[in-house]
């Protein structure tokens, strides 16, 4: 599994580049981010709904992946030496 993680660093990218920064006008995951920072995400009249969560999830996933498999790559390194 760790491998797979690393070795995918590239399509990772891709992911998210292109689904992470999804619309490109504003990407939805910042505006989510600021949602969430602002502190109305999960209480009051504009919480967030399940879609909302979902679409985190969707945009957010990409970044995830691809800090994971950075950290992996870093952490193989510094092991080595």
């Amino acid at each position: 599994m760790k491998e797979s993680l690393k070795k995918s660093w590239l399509l990772f990218l891709i992911a998210s580049l292109s689904l992470g920064l999804a619309p490109f006008k504003e990407p939805h995951i910042w505006g989510k981010l600021k949602w969430i920072a602002g502190g109305n995400a999960f209480s009051g009249n504009e919480a967030m709904k399940p879609m909302d969560l979902f679409d985190t999830f969707l945009h957010g996933m990409p970044w995830i992946l691809l800090l994971t498999s950075t950290a992996l790559h870093i952490f193989s390194r510094v092991s080595k030496k």
